[in-house]
């Protein structure tokens, strides 16, 4: 909502760069996702690799939950 109030507040100072923002915006966010897309595989490899180190303990008696 914040964001919408910030736009329209934008379209009344100057229109043409909220139309631009408009324009621009979907652009930017098919640029972003591949990096996106990168963030969550990296983020699941470390959290594998994070398991793999984290399993020895947790059978040799880690807190229990």
């Amino acid at each position: 909502m914040v964001k919408f109030l910030l736009f329209c507040i934008l379209l009344v100072l100057c229109w043409p760069l909220a139309l631009a923002a408009l324009l621009v915006y979907p652009l930017v966010w098919l640029f972003l996702l591949p990096f996106r897309l990168l963030g969550i595989a990296v983020g699941g490899v470390l959290g594998l690799i994070r398991a793999l180190f984290m399993f020895p303990a947790r059978v040799l008696g880690g807190p229990a939950r």
